[in-house]
């Protein structure tokens, strides 16, 4: 696998699609077995996966039985929460205490760490130094939405590897900078985002919403502008995108990405313990997968920040494989209403696809 390749798997099930995701990235033929390989979830709150706020601890189970099995021996599972949450509490109430007992595997809390003093491209940061010293960093971020950067993933994820003090003075060097410079300090070696459910609006969760799928990549940048494009950012909506790539930590274009769907979407009907915003009475999903779902929610959450709400009396937004063979008028997302009148192609497709589809549609319905 190279840094270009991003590989794609739909479902909630990470036993049964992590081993495809990792054969398919031909992963033991180049994972060094000889050094400390390190688990870097997203704990940021002591809050359930189905929040949409954290890493779901299945995906880090099956990743631990996947390594071990592979023969290797030296895990961990690192993480430093945010400032006002305790990380032994996030990992006991997150399910990665079991995790740990099970596998004989330590949980590192960073936030009381020792640290180290780098310098980087003119910025001095305070770094974890057990961060700095493992030999394979495996980045394991959730598919969210941020209040304040706009969405966090992995690049952002990082940002558990610094003390509180630190994470407090990259606010006030204005984030974006800052979290792009500790992607040059703190290697990432492979991306695994777990999205099967993230969050529309906000970091701590409270608006899930599932996107089944998980995606691995090599390239933390690449990886991170495609997720922007499935959240329904546009090039330059996510300044420390643009800035690591200006640095050297990867590639921002989407044109060299070579994306490899090891399966398709299917319908999955799931119910959440906390519900996301209601869809519009005119959104109309028959038989629907939570990729194509999911992809339609992000793009009508990205059209409300910008003051733009579906019409009531518009014609419907029509997604789902009940919709198969059946030509109709009105508004077609993804590949099962190919019959309709305006039709969006895509399995499924993009967020920022869907926003161009209905930001400009034939006749006006805002």
């Amino acid at each position: 696998m190279d840094r270009h390749e991003l590989l794609i798997a739909y479902g909630d099930d990470p036993d049964v699609l992590l081993p495809r995701l990792l054969a398919a990235a031909d992963l033991p033929s180049w994972l060094p077995r000889d050094v400390r390989i390190g688990l870097k979830p997203n704990l940021v709150v002591a809050r359930p996966s189905s929040t949409g706020a954290t890493t779901d601890p299945r995906l880090v189970r099956a990743l631990i039985a996947w390594l071990r099995a592979l023969g290797c021996r030296d895990l961990v599972i690192l993480e430093g929460s945010w400032l006002g949450e305790a990380t032994p509490r996030a990992f006991r109430e997150c399910g990665y205490e079991e995790i740990a007992r099970e596998f004989d595997v330590p949980l590192i809390d960073l936030k009381h760490d020792a640290t180290e003093t780098c310098l980087a491209h003119d910025l001095h940061l305070e770094v974890c130094r057990q961060a700095r010293q493992i030999g394979f960093l495996i980045n394991l971020p959730v598919l969210k939405a941020h209040c304040q950067t706009r969405m966090t993933c992995a690049l952002k994820n990082l940002k558990g590897c610094i003390p509180d003090a630190e994470k407090r003075r990259f606010h006030t060097l204005g984030l974006h900078r800052p979290i792009a410079v500790l992607n040059t300090l703190v290697r990432t070696d492979l991306v695994i985002v777990d999205g099967i459910v993230g969050d529309l609006t906000f970091e701590e969760g409270g608006t899930p919403v599932r996107m089944d799928r998980l995606i691995v990549g090599r390239d933390p940048v690449l990886v991170d502008a495609y997720v922007a494009s499935l959240m329904g950012f546009a090039p330059g909506d996510i300044p420390y995108i643009d800035l690591a790539a200006e640095l050297g930590v990867g590639s921002n274009d989407l044109a060299v990405a070579r994306l490899r769907q090891i399966n398709e979407p299917a319908v999955a009907p799931h119910a959440l313990t906390a519900s996301p915003a209601p869809l519009p009475a005119n959104v109309i999903a028959d038989q629907a997968c939570s990729a194509c779902l999911g992809s339609l929610r992000f793009a009508l959450q990205r059209l409300s920040e910008e003051g733009r709400s579906w019409a009531p009396d518009a014609e419907p937004i029509c997604l789902g494989q009940g919709f198969r063979g059946r030509p109709r008028s009105g508004f077609g997302v993804g590949a099962c209403t190919a019959g309709f009148a305006h039709h969006l192609p895509g399995c499924p497709p993009l967020a920022t696809e869907i926003i161009e589809f209905l930001r400009h549609p034939p006749t006006k319905r805002w």
